[in-house]
């Protein structure tokens, strides 16, 4: 079945984008590693955003996955855009801190794609009510850890990478 196979391509590239970000989630930034790991990372996430709007399991419809697909797709953009369009006040820090969103939202769609497992794993009775509950537990947890974790890493970032100002 064609569903399948999208499914299968959009897992496998979804794994390879969580270790791809989080390898430059946690490594230095700048260096060559960063720059090959990070485009591993962004043509990954782009088959993973693409795929997921072929996956229609759920609803058989565009539903509210489909709009989390979107806001990755639009972090993904935006974290490459001051790469390429230098007249970005801070090029880096906005870079860093769009791409640091995007691994987070991958985070987020990791962890609630394990805890919306979990009516099946303890022989609940599956519906939406339970599905989308975890889905918001389970992204919320993920986010607002990820929140924290930006703010002390955007204050780092803003110190090593901000341009001096033009008086």
């Amino acid at each position: 079945m064609p569903h399948d196979s999208i499914g299968w391509i959009h897992t496998i590239f979804a794994i390879i984008a969580l270790i791809s970000g989080s390898l430059i989630l946690f490594n230095r930034k700048g260096t060559e590693f960063h720059v090959r790991t990070g485009r591993i990372y962004g043509v990954s996430m782009l088959i993973v955003c693409a795929s997921a709007f072929s996956i229609y399991r759920i609803h058989n419809a565009f539903g509210v996955l489909h709009f989390f697909a979107i806001i990755s797709t639009v972090t993904l953009i935006l974290g490459m855009i001051p790469l390429y369009y230098k007249r970005f006040k801070q090029p880096i820090i906005s870079h860093l801190s769009w791409m640091y969103w995007s691994v987070i939202g991958l985070y987020c769609a990791f962890a609630a794609e394990i805890f919306t497992r979990l009516p099946l794993i303890l022989n609940l009775k599956n519906n939406y009510g339970i599905f989308y509950l975890l889905i918001g537990i389970s992204t919320g947890i993920v986010g607002m850890t990820g929140s924290w974790y930006f703010k002390k890493k955007k204050n780092t970032w803003e110190i090593k990478y901000s341009k001096p100002r033009n008086n």
